[in-house]
């Protein structure tokens, strides 16, 4: 691969930080090629952008999309959207964990997710346990450079309404000077920004960045 231009693997492109992630992506010069699985295709046009429509539970057919640099996983929905566990399990579980074995199989050299601050296996809540699953199995993957952003309540344009977040968001704030760094909103460009950041520096292993330090890193 080009060590000066990179490729870029974005799942998730829909949601509210991968749609930051895929606009940063577009105009940042390191990236000569950004591929996006996706369900239907997106109103995005852009020369270096690939839209490939895909069946999200047979992954493995479309094994020639992961020869990338870095793979960006953001891909989350909600009980209400899902309407089921099941369904729900799927997307913030079976899919994210596949797209991570896919990835090691075909050589992606930086996997970067977007799991929860609240993620743990052993919570009684289940959101939080899927959210906390899925990072333990992925991190038994071993892949080369692993990273995970645990973000807290999110900020910014979704394109479902969610009124829990609506509450959350105007609750905190109100009460933001009040708030420790680590649960402070964050906006999704700022996440965006973040991950597209440790794309870039090139470390190896597993990292874990809780919200205070994607804040940092996405300013």
């Amino acid at each position: 691969m080009n060590n000066t231009k990179k490729s870029a693997f974005l799942v998730g492109a829909s949601g509210l930080v991968g749609g930051e992630v895929l606009t940063q992506l577009l105009s940042n010069d390191t990236y000569s090629k950004v591929t996006i699985f996706v369900r239907k295709p997106l109103p995005h046009s852009h020369a270096k952008l690939e839209q490939v429509v895909v069946d999200f539970d047979n992954l493995p057919a479309y094994s020639e999309h992961f020869l990338v640099n870095d793979l960006f996983c953001c891909l989350g929905t909600t009980i209400k959207i899902a309407k089921t566990k099941e369904a729900f399990r799927k997307v913030d579980y079976t899919y994210p964990l596949e797209l991570a074995r896919l990835a090691k199989e075909h050589g992606v050299e930086k996997f970067l997710i977007i799991t929860a601050m609240s993620a743990n296996a052993k919570s009684s809540v289940f959101y939080n346990q899927v959210k906390g699953q899925v990072e333990t199995d992925i991190r038994a993957l071993d892949l080369p450079s692993l990273h995970i952003f645990r973000p807290s309540l999110l900020l910014g344009e979704r394109k479902e309404f969610r009124l829990g977040e609506q509450m959350g968001t105007v609750v905190s704030k109100a009460l933001t000077p009040l708030i420790p760094a680590k649960y402070k909103p964050i906006h999704g460009r700022t996440v965006a920004a973040a991950m597209i950041k440790v794309a870039q520096d090139g470390q190896s292993g597993t990292h874990v960045y809780e919200s205070d330090r994607i804040t940092a890193l996405g300013k």
